[in-house]
């Protein structure tokens, strides 16, 4: 007899006790969708990650705006509509938050939907006659550290280019290919993968955008390409550039990876996350290299200050005592 309760939840990603889950607060515990959920069939849905970082100030979401404001647009494409405008969705995240009262750094996942076919509407593939939604959790997830690096590979799948699924977005079935990716890369013995366009050069790894060192001279696949163009991505942009490092977007091929001084990825999820080896060969001399280190600090820094020169990046989560 098959068990009639889903297996608990990693000790690493256990929801907060509160959801927000189609227009009203709840127990996570009792959120549940229809087994005709059609982005569970369709793969219609978009998704952001935020995070919530912990600091002797307190608790701040970094960049909420930003990425409402890009999943917003993202929605638009498979007209969905968000309830509220970038500044009520962030309110809403921070009364969530307020609920959990997470202890340490936090994790925030809204999805926005195609949830159910209006009446009169067959079985089939829609972007319209559908109902609409959105849900929200909140995870207590700490930072990772600068830690000891990942060991990629180059990925025989490869990124779906523009013209076939919007880049742009984070649309829920796109991430099957990382996935694949994700499957492919752990059976050869790798932490992470990296995935090419349909041209041969560098998109981004399974989660994360690629930045190569070369001669200190930092350099990332352009977002014209088959790429998310991160937030993260933007954030180190920034800050690399008012740190006076030059920087430059431009196509990276396998060869120039092989050839780095240093490589290293970037995500919402994960921060900086230093590369000491791709397919088998040491990146530079196969340690964490110091413009990484650095560019993790700066990172690392703004992130947790919110009297800072980027202040406006941070939204003050008030816990209740």
């Amino acid at each position: 007899m098959m068990a009639d309760r889903e297996p608990a939840a990693s000790p690493g990603l256990r929801p907060g006790r509160w959801a927000y889950d189609r227009g009203e607060f709840v127990p996570a515990s009792d959120a549940r969708l229809p087994l005709s959920t059609q982005a569970l069939h369709y793969g219609i849905g978009v998704f952001e990650g935020i995070r919530a970082y912990r600091s002797a100030h307190g608790l701040f979401l970094f960049r909420a705006h930003d990425h409402y404001e890009r999943m917003i647009r993202g929605c638009r494409m498979l007209r969905i509509p968000l309830p509220g405008k970038p500044s009520e969705l962030v309110d809403l995240t921070v009364e969530l938050l307020r609920r959990n009262a997470h202890s340490e750094d936090a994790y925030v996942r809204p999805v926005g939907y195609k949830l159910s076919l209006l009446p009169g509407m067959p079985p089939g593939v829609f972007l319209s006659g559908l109902s609409d939604a959105m849900s929200i959790l909140t995870y207590s997830l700490p930072t990772q550290r600068l830690g000891a690096g990942v060991r990629c590979g180059i990925s025989s799948w490869r990124r779906p280019p523009r013209d076939t699924l919007p880049a742009q977005a984070k649309i829920t079935g796109g991430y099957v290919t990382g996935a694949l990716a994700s499957d492919e890369a752990r059976a050869a013995g790798h932490d992470d993968a990296i995935l090419l366009d349909r041209s041969g050069n560098v998109a981004e790894a399974i989660t994360a955008n690629v930045f190569i060192i070369r001669d200190g001279h930092l350099v990332t696949p352009p977002t014209t390409g088959d790429l998310l163009p991160g937030i993260t991505r933007d954030t180190l942009l920034t800050l690399v550039r008012e740190a006076g490092l030059p920087v430059t977007e431009q196509p990276v091929s396998p060869a120039d990876l092989f050839s780095a001084d240093e490589v290293f990825l970037c995500s919402t999820g994960k921060g900086v996350v230093p590369v000491l080896a791709i397919s088998g060969r040491d990146i530079g001399t196969g340690a964490i290299g110091p413009v990484t280190t650095e560019v993790h600090a700066l990172y690392e820094a703004v992130t947790t200050m919110p009297g800072g020169p980027h202040a406006g990046w941070l939204t003050s989560v008030m816990e209740t005592p």
